[in-house]
């Protein structure tokens, strides 16, 4: 009886299968998402109207832009060239944040409830993106994508428990009564 094993090398493995071009085609999804999201956080950092979140905003875009460079050492590690392919899904919440901004009257607790919302659906997306492509990686045994990967989604899910304290702390109830 013959039991498969899985890879537990660094790089390389499965490297000409379908499941690990699949891999890379996904990870330059999110590097299209990562890059587009350093242009357009500091865009809702504008149109917010509370301090704390603007200067939630203004961490998050510094931080994304840590992620575009991690997501540069994942290429580099897979030895393959950081190329992004449009992300239609970020594309889509990107659209509609700009549409929240466009929708709601500036200087309202209203819009910055808005901005939440729309930052959450990206927090939302990058969460379960970054957590499947680190399974992947883990499957496919590329040991330092995965610890990559990981410290990204971590940061991913921070930021979306930080924005759930600034709405449930005091814009949604600021909000409701405007």
């Amino acid at each position: 009886m013959t039991t498969s094993k899985k890879p537990t090398g660094n790089t390389g493995k499965m490297k000409n299968s379908e499941f690990h071009e699949f891999f890379i085609d996904e990870l330059k999804d999110i590097y299209w998402a990562e890059s587009h999201l350093v242009k357009a956080i500091p865009k809702m950092e504008k149109a917010a109207t509370s301090d704390e979140l603007k200067a939630a905003f203004k961490k998050h875009t510094s931080e994304t832009e840590e992620h575009v460079k991690t997501l540069e050492q994942v290429f580099e590690l897979l030895d393959e060239k950081a190329v992004a392919k449009k992300c239609e899904a970020m594309a889509g919440i990107l659209a509609e944040a700009e549409s929240i901004i466009g929708d709601t009257k500036k200087g309202t607790m209203v819009r910055d409830a808005g901005l939440i919302l729309a930052a959450q659906k990206v927090e939302h997306y990058e969460i379960a993106t970054y957590g499947t492509l680190r399974v992947f990686a883990e499957n496919m045994g590329h040991t330092n994508v995965v610890e990559l990967l990981s410290k990204t989604l971590q940061n991913e899910k921070d930021t979306d428990v930080a924005l759930t304290k600034l709405a449930e702390g005091s814009i949604n109830d600021e909000a409701s009564g405007e």
